[in-house]
């Protein structure tokens, strides 16, 4: 488990989070963070580029053919 000083909306301090044992795989990487003094759970989102998404969904465009 890894820890990480986050401020923690219950305790309303900084305080030591950890990754809990990830069932998806994502071992250190988990986005899934939980406060060691009271137990409390966050997510931590991450973004991707809109330009990569953009690149992506064109990509996924049918091609179409004259009839």
């Amino acid at each position: 488990m890894s820890d990480r000083e986050l401020y923690c909306d219950v305790c309303e301090c900084v305080a030591p989070f950890e990754v809990p044992p990830c069932v998806d795989g994502h071992g250190t990487d988990c986005p899934e963070l939980i406060c060691t003094g009271c137990g409390a759970a966050v997510v931590i989102a991450t973004f991707t580029s809109p330009v990569t998404r953009l690149a992506d969904r064109r990509r996924r465009q049918p091609t179409r053919h004259a009839a």
